[in-house]
């Protein structure tokens, strides 16, 4: 064998040497440490909405990331819940900082994400309770305000929509109905979803009757809120193929007292958010109002656990009284 090839033949044994030892995990990294890094904002205009601040997370926390749930538990709050049951609590930039509170919300680290996939959180603001939708069950959990008393159903009514296509989108109304939309169109590339809207609480005895939401082309609901003048917002994205991949997303106005059993319910867009706006995977909708009825409004967005991808915080300002 010539030197050449001898040389060669020991570079692919050093190559393969890590697939052939075996080394220990590393220590997962609890450290309640959450960087929050201001994004410019050149053009800071969405239709009707302004974008008053942009934010990338991060954190070595190993219970960080994939977030796709959203809401504001506390003034100055806001609590964020994953696709792998995790959750996070933490300041609203701008407002006295505490640290950070990283935890499971549910499961273990050997259920499967399937199992504590949670996809939309929704919030009683007089009690605090908060309700956690979570795909890959189609399960319904209420907790109470300090995230205890946890209580589940599987409503029948949620059985038919799929492991990778259950609740994506929920929100409990002010009269105590709540509404479910699902993320995947009940034909290939169509946009009508299946809705379910629920006469009261699932886990009180509410039943739940299917409904057709017709979505923008291309379009899918990934989160939504009532706000206070009765209305649905509804956080609609679409995957635009390519390297890297990003993530378009529209707001969706409609009115929940024309949802009707067996019938299509739809609104109308209002505002986009693309490139070059801070962009990617946003799943997580919250808002709060101010005294004028102002509201702002906060995005999350789920990284996917994916290198090409962030974890983006963005606040903006509407007022829904200039928006018919």
């Amino acid at each position: 064998m010539s030197k050449l090839r001898l040389f060669l033949a020991l570079m692919v044994v050093v190559g393969l040497l890590p697939t052939w030892i075996r080394t220990v995990p590393a220590e997962p990294d609890w450290r309640p440490i959450l960087r929050v890094t201001p994004i410019n904002v050149a053009s800071p205009q969405a239709g009707p909405m302004q974008i008053e601040g942009a934010w990338e997370l991060d954190s070595s926390n190993a219970h960080f990331g994939s977030y796709s749930a959203l809401v504001v538990p506390q003034s100055g709050k806001l609590l964020a819940a994953s696709d792998a049951g995790r959750i996070l609590r933490f300041s609203q930039p701008g407002q006295a900082e505490t640290v950070p509170f990283f935890n499971r919300i549910t499961g273990d680290r050997f259920t499967r994400k399937s199992m504590i996939d949670a996809e939309a959180m929704t919030r009683d603001p007089d009690t605090g309770q908060i309700w956690i939708a979570y795909e890959g069950t189609n399960v319904i959990e209420r907790r109470d305000a300090d995230l205890g008393n946890a209580k589940r159903i599987a409503p029948p009514s949620l059985a038919r929509f799929g492991t990778n296509s259950g609740p994506e989108a929920f929100a409990r109304l002010a009269d105590g109905r709540f509404v479910v939309l699902s993320e995947g169109p009940r034909e290939t590339f169509g946009d009508i979803h299946t809705g379910i809207i629920f006469d009261r609480d699932p886990l009180e005895g509410g039943t739940g009757e299917r409904f057709a939401f017709k979505a923008p082309d291309g379009y899918r609901p990934v989160d939504m809120v009532q706000i206070p003048d009765g209305r649905v917002l509804i956080l609609m994205r679409r995957l635009a193929l390519g390297l890297p991949p990003t993530f378009p997303v529209q707001f969706v106005i409609a009115d929940p007292n024309e949802i009707a059993a067996g019938n299509e319910w739809s609104g109308t867009s209002i505002a986009k958010i693309a490139k070059p706006l801070p962009s990617d995977n946003f799943e997580g909708l919250a808002y709060e109002e101010q005294s004028d009825g102002v509201l702002t409004l906060w995005l999350i967005s789920d990284d996917n656990n994916a290198t090409l991808q962030r974890t983006l915080l963005l606040k903006l300002r509407w007022d829904p009284a200039a928006t018919d």
